[in-house]
Parts: structure tokens; C-alpha cells; sequence
């Protein structure tokens, strides 16, 4: 059982201050294994606690006087291993441990001056940190904590090889630690082939969580009237809306014309700069604009607080993506609302969804600028 008592001042100073009442369900199960040594690969729902799951055992076991790379987090995105830098700032506090970033697209010689800094724990995108370890300007040799954040991302086949190069290249001793929110099967087997006896957890529902009311409901279109539909969900009053898009080519268009309409949005994907995706998700983040249109790559992962409403603006490929979407609203308690618009033919697929699930799902319409039930109100 996970005691926060027994790990170091620093980390119990920020666990008061942050006043957490209880450890969530992955973090009890976790972080007793993963101090103990054991290889994990461990899969628990969006918004349950993943980050410090694995967070707190890595700072708990880093030699704070030993310069040099000790730990590595990997993640599939640049916000995500900001998202994760920044939660290693706020628990590091006070401990003497170093941390630096290392992401694709990131100016490089900037890069190499964290290096002279001597970091304990390095958080990075696969291709910039293999570059680096290729160049021997990253030296692994004292690595013996590996962890892949979000592992069904990282372990895709166009990733796989460059994260298994990664973990070669750290000590024969070394930890690995995957933690995702889905473990598909084909994941779940390459985890194994990259750990040692590793303990599997799994989460489906964490009971220590107040689960949120979040109610999933559709509107039927037409593929020409979707991008009405998004105009007239943006204008709901008090909304904080993620909409995703399976197309990047197609976000440029779509937010040029709603900000051509006064209406306020921003877009992320994986063809922006490290500034301009930083400045689209702060403007998101401190509430400047209503809605992030974005991929679902640049959005994996992400934390971020109160939003309202998700917005399948295309249909996910699978459940797998219409869950993990659908995560991003009604965390820790907060009541959501998932939106999906669809055709005749995406209808009958979300309604297989919503059977699978074990979700309700139901049609409604808009009826004077109002979300209305679909039985009651005549159609726009």
C-alpha cells in the first residue's frame, strides 16, 4: 500500500501544499512497484493520475549530488513533455534535481546549452533524443529509469524502432515504466518485449475520483453543413470547447473562417512551431478564446482544466479514439458534454460506440440558438 509519508520531505512538502486528500487508484498501485524496481506497463483512464504515478517514484530514486542523466521520459507530442516538465518543476521543488526538455522543432544549440547544466531527468519527443544520442551529445550510460508516457503512441510501428534504440541505449539494469490510457493488445506485446517480468496493472474506473456527469449527444448533417453546426456550438454561452479534426490541412481553412466571422478560436497540430503552439494553447488554457480546433496527435495527453465540451467534428476512426477524445471534458468531477456530428452512416457507428460503452447517447438539435432534444424542437 502507497504511503506518501515514506517518500522524501520535498515530495511530502508539495503533496501538502497541493492538498490532495488520497493517492488515485493507479497511483496506490503504482508507485509502490516502480520504488521497488519493477518494470511496469500499466494502463488507467484519461484524468486518473497517470503523470505522477510515474513522476513521483523517478524523483523519489534520482541521486539529487550525481550529475548526469539519470531518468528519461518520453512522450509522444511537445505539449505533452511540457505538460509533464511543468509537473516536474512543481514536485522537484526544493530537491537540487535538474530537469531539461528536448522536442523536435526546438531551436538545437539551445538545446545542447541544457546539456552543459548537467540534468538528472531529460523529457523528450523519440526523434530529437535518439538525434542527440546518436551525436553522443546525450549520454545514457547512467540511465536506469526509462518511462514511455502515453506507450500505445510511442509504440506504433512508425515509432517503435527509434524507442526501443532509446531504451538499448540505457543501462542493462534500467527500469522501464509504460503508463497509458488504452493498452491495446499489439501495445501491450511490444511493452513486454521492452521490459523485464514487468508487473501489468490495470484501471478501468478509479472509485477514488468523483466522476463527473458528462452526457454524449449528436447532431445529424450533413458533411457540407458541419462547419454551421461548429459556428453555432462556438456561440453557446460559457463554453471552453475541443474540437478535433482529422485533417490537418483542412483546420487552416476552417479557423480562417470563423475568425472571419468575429468568432474566437485557435488551432494545434503537428505543422506549427514550438511558439505558435505554445501561444495557441495558452490562449486556450487562460480562456482568450471559446474553442481549440486540433488533431489528435497534438492533443493527446493533454491536461487541461475545464473544458466543457468536446467536439467530434469528424467521426473518430475507432472507440479507441472516440474515448480518448471524449476524456479531454468532465475530469476530476467536472460535468461535460461530448458532441458529435454526424451522418446517417457515422450514426450507426456511434450508436455501436454508445452499446459498447454502455453510455446513453441522444440526438438534439439547435432551436433558437440553444441546444434543445430533438423530439421537442423543429430542426435549426
Amino acid at each position: 500500500m502507497f504511503n506518501i509519508e515514506t517518500l522524501k520531505p520535498f515530495i511530502q512538502n508539495v503533496w501538502k501544499k497541493s492538498e490532495f486528500n488520497q493517492p488515485t487508484t493507479i497511483q496506490t498501485n503504482a508507485i509502490p512497484h516502480a520504488i521497488e524496481g519493477r518494470d511496469l506497463i500499466a494502463e488507467s483512464p484519461t484524468g486518473t493520475g497517470k503523470t505522477l504515478a510515474y513522476l513521483l517514484p523517478v524523483l523519489e530514486k534520482i541521486n539529487p549530488e550525481q550529475g548526469g542523466v539519470q531518468a528519461v521520459v518520453l512522450a509522444s507530442s511537445q505539449e505533452l513533455v511540457m505538460q509533464v516538465y511543468q509537473e516536474f518543476q512543481k514536485w522537484s521543488e526544493g530537491s537540487g534535481i535538474r530537469g531539461a526538455t528536448f522536442i523536435g522543432g526546438a531551436n538545437v544549440k539551445r538545446q545542447l546549452e541544457k546539456l552543459k547544466k548537467r540534468p538528472q531527468v531529460v523529457f523528450g519527443t523519440p526523434g530529437r533524443m535518439l538525434e542527440l544520442i546518436k551525436q553522443k551529445k546525450l549520454k545514457m550510460h547512467e540511465v536506469k529509469i526509462v518511462v514511455l508516457d502515453e506507450g500505445d503512441q510511442l509504440l506504433v510501428p512508425e515509432h517503435y524502432a527509434t524507442v526501443q534504440n532509446i531504451v538499448k541505449s540505457t543501462l542493462a539494469a534500467r527500469q522501464v515504466l509504460l503508463f497509458s490510457a488504452t493498452l491495446p493488445a499489439q501495445t501491450e506485446q511490444k511493452a513486454k518485449e521492452l521490459t523485464k517480468d514487468a508487473e501489468i496493472i490495470r484501471v478501468k474506473k478509479d472509485e477514488t475520483i468523483t466522476e463527473g456527469k458528462v452526457e454524449h449527444i449528436f447532431f445529424s448533417c450533413e458533411p457540407r453543413d458541419k462547419m454551421k453546426m461548429l459556428e453555432k456550438i462556438i456561440r453557446l454561452e460559457n463554453i471552453k470547447a475541443l474540437a478535433f479534426i482529422n485533417d490537418i490541412a483542412e483546420i487552416t481553412v476552417m479557423s480562417e473562417k470563423l475568425n472571419f466571422k468575429d468568432l474566437s478560436v485557435k488551432v494545434l497540430h503537428s505543422d506549427m512551431n514550438k511558439v505558435e503552439r505554445q501561444n495557441a494553447l495558452n490562449s486556450f488554457r487562460d480562456g482568450k478564446v471559446n474553442m481549440m480546433i486540433a488533431t489528435d496527435v497534438a492533443a493527446r495527453g493533454l491536461d487541461i482544466k475545464g473544458v466543457t465540451h468536446v467536439v467530434h467534428f469528424d467521426f473518430p476512426q475507432d472507440i479507441k479514439q472516440y474515448v480518448h477524445r471524449s476524456g479531454r471534458t468532465g475530469r476530476f468531477g467536472a460535468d461535460g458534454t461530448v458532441i458529435s456530428l454526424v451522418t446517417d452512416r457515422e450514426e450507426r457507428e456511434l450508436r455501436q460506440f454508445a452499446r459498447e460503452l454502455n453510455v446513453p447517447v441522444n440526438r438534439k438539435v439547435f432551436y433558437m440558438g440553444k441546444i434543445a432534444d430533438g423530439k421537442h424542437a423543429k430542426k435549426y
